[in-house]
Formats: C-alpha cells, sequence, structure tokens
C-alpha cells in the first residue's frame, strides 16, 4: 500500500466522521435558522404555527426589526455590550498573558503555590452574597466596573496560557537574556507573537463570555443606562414588560407582534458576535491544542 493509499479502516473512519460532523452542523445550525425565519414571518400566523420553520410562515415582514430598532434601551444597551466587550476582552487577555507568562517561569519559586491558589478558587467559590458585599465595599455598584472586574479573569483560560507558553524553548528567554532584554520586552517582543494562535483562542472566549453575560448587571446595576444587551433580551424574553415593544402598551395591536420582537431580539443580539468567529476560526484548533497538550 503507497503512502497516498488509505486503509479500509481509514476509509470508513472518515466515511463516519463526516456524517456525524454534518448531523452535528445541522444541529447546531437549524435553531438559529429557525429563529431568523421566524423574525421575518407573518406575526399573526407565527402565533398559530407550531414546529421547525424552514421558509417564513405568510407574506415576510421586516415590522418585528422596525420594532426592535425603535426601542431606545436597544441602542444603549448595544452600546453598553460593546464597550464591555472591548474593555473586558482586552484586559482579561493581556492579564491572562501576564498570568501565563509568570506562571510559566520556573525561575519563578511560588509558581506552584500561586497556581494552586488560582486553581482552587475554581474549584471553591465563596459565593453571590460575599462577592456583591466585596463589590459593595469597592463602592463599584452601579458602575460599569462591577460588570467587567468580577469576571475580567478565567482560571481555564490563564491554565491554557500558561501551558501553551511552557511549551516555548527555553533557549529563547536564555538568548535574549543575554542580549540584555528584561521580562516585560521578553513577554510582549517574543513570548506573545509566538503564542498568538492561543492568544487569539483566548481573545475568543472572553469576547463571547462577555457578550453573553448578564448575570453580573443583574446583581450589581439598578440604572438601565448601563444595562447590557442581554440584560434587556432577558427583559424581551421572559419578563415581557410592557415597555419592551418599544415602549407601546401591550394592549395596543402590537400584542400581535410581542412573538416576532423577541426572534428579531434574539438574531440582532447574536449576530455580531458570530461574525467575530470567522476571523480567529484559524487560529481555533491550533491555538486549543497548543495550551492543551504539554510536553
Amino acid at each position: 500500500m503507497t503512502a497516498t493509499q488509505k486503509s479500509p479502516g481509514r476509509i470508513v473512519f472518515i466515511i463516519v466522521n463526516t456524517i456525524i460532523m454534518i448531523l452535528v452542523c445541522i444541529v447546531c445550525l437549524l435553531p438559529m435558522w429557525h429563529v431568523l425565519m421566524a423574525s421575518v414571518s407573518d406575526p399573526i400566523a407565527l402565533q398559530k404555527f407550531k414546529g421547525l420553520l424552514m421558509t417564513p410562515i405568510g407574506e415576510p415582514t421586516h415590522k418585528g426589526y422596525l420594532l426592535v430598532m425603535q426601542n431606545p434601551n436597544i441602542f444603549t444597551s448595544y452600546i453598553n455590550t460593546i464597550i464591555y466587550v472591548i474593555v473586558g476582552t482586552g484586559l482579561g487577555a493581556t492579564l491572562t498573558l501576564i498570568a501565563g507568562y509568570i506562571l510559566s517561569r520556573k525561575t519563578f519559586r511560588y509558581r506552584r503555590v500561586l497556581m494552586s491558589m488560582i486553581v482552587f478558587t475554581m474549584l471553591f467559590r465563596a459565593g453571590m452574597i460575599p462577592q456583591y458585599l466585596v463589590v459593595n465595599a469597592l463602592q463599584l455598584t452601579d458602575t460599569r466596573w462591577a460588570v467587567i472586574l468580577p469576571s475580567l479573569l478565567s482560571v481555564f483560560n490563564i491554565t491554557i496560557m500558561r501551558n501553551a507558553i511552557e511549551q516555548l524553548p527555553a533557549s529563547l528567554e536564555e538568548s535574549a537574556r543575554i542580549d540584555g532584554a528584561g521580562d516585560m520586552l521578553i513577554l510582549f517582543r517574543i513570548v506573545a507573537p509566538l503564542v498568538k494562535a492561543t492568544f487569539a483562542v483566548i481573545v475568543l472566549f472572553y469576547a463571547v463570555a462577555r457578550w453573553n453575560e448578564w448575570f453580573n448587571a443583574m446583581i450589581y446595576l439598578t440604572k438601565r443606562e448601563l444595562f447590557p444587551l442581554q440584560l434587556i433580551l432577558r427583559e424581551i424574553l421572559i419578563i415581557n414588560q410592557n415597555t419592551v415593544t418599544a415602549g407601546a402598551d401591550i394592549s395596543s395591536g402590537l400584542d400581535n407582534y410581542k412573538e416576532l420582537v423577541q426572534y428579531a431580539t434574539i438574531i440582532v443580539a447574536t449576530v455580531p458576535i458570530l461574525c467575530i468567529y470567522p476571523f480567529v476560526q484559524k487560529h481555533f484548533v491550533t491555538g486549543v491544542m497548543i495550551g492543551a497538550v504539554k510536553g
């Protein structure tokens, strides 16, 4: 058998693996497609329909998106979420890179003790009430920092970054130190470019988490002008307050559009973060494997 030929077992594996991956893709895409089709369907027909939508029901309409855009809370929360994502992701990814570098240094005497303390926080948490008392004591409630700081770092991401940096050849650091480079220069001029694939994955993890985050905002914020998008989305999907449909009275004719607005809001809140993935997809597999496998 030549190098280009595949064994029967290999061929069967490729076929089965391809079928499974196609089925997984279908299962993942169908719910989003259903929501997209429902968001442009006729609202009256949508209320009566039960099942999976493959095409819009009735005459297609963009009324749901118009109602969403007329809601002033949507634009304010969109801006807030963008701020939380940019600031939280930037700070979180940078500090994760620094923490991974420090914990990977064999010359750092207390790196194992420090890593054990960090991992301990992932296994055992103090709880919501002590965390709220800390945030309140720091006078961070009703500020943007109350949303950003409590979930700024992830132990999982720090571990991935540490493992990725540990796999770099020690000779690179030794050569840089011979030339007079310090830790900051080594980190940002030598280490960071070499682990950019892992760093891109960490940025994706933080960005997705920030975009979907709403719990901290619900606990620490009372000012609606600081609410993130997902908290407004929660109100639309769960609480169904009368103000969510463009600030109109539900008893009016807009009651028929309530379900349509819910679907349109899901699309508006989900599409932007989905657009980020193609830019980091090429780094995803490489970055995760480098950070997850040691040796």
